[in-house]
Formats: C-alpha cells, structure tokens, sequence
C-alpha cells in the first residue's frame, strides 16, 4: 500500500471514530455548537484524507499514463474530480 493510501486509511478511521463521536453526543443531546464543531472536524480530515488520495493518483497513475505516453484519460479524470471540488 502506498503512503498516501496509507495516511488516508489513518484520516478514514479517526473520522469514523469522530462520527460514531458525534453520533453519541446527538445522542445525549449535547450542546448544538460542540456537535456542529465535531462535523467541522470530520468533514475537515475527510478533506486531508481525499487530499492524500489525490495525490497517490498524481505520483502513481497520473506518472505511469504520461510515462506511456497515454495521459489523456487520467487528465480527464483529474478534471472531472477538479471541477466536483470547485463546485463544493
């Protein structure tokens, strides 16, 4: 597994415990606020998480296509993520 992947599946289960966090503190009905500020935090490593297998893509996939001369279809892949990304 490459280290980007790695640190990704690290992101993943940190947010997976915060979600089951924050399911909990819905739960107990805990304060709108904490609640809303624990979102934030997952959704952010979520963010690092996708950053990271973004760029496993670039230095693997998107390395190998232009590396075979073929990198049309990678680079249209990279645009049709980039343009999800920017619409958020």
């Amino acid at each position: 597994m490459s280290e980007e992947r790695t640190t990704a599946l690290q992101y993943l289960k940190t947010v997976r415990g915060q979600v089951d966090g924050i399911i909990k503190m819905i739960q107990d009905d805990r304060y709108c606020i904490d609640v809303a500020n624990q979102v934030l935090a997952a959704q952010s490593l979520l963010r690092k998480a996708e950053l990271a297998i973004l760029q496993g893509h670039l230095r693997h996939c998107v390395k190998e296509a232009c590396m075979a001369n073929n990198p049309d279809e990678k680079i249209e892949e990279l645009n049709r993520i980039l343009e999800k990304l920017l619409a958020k």
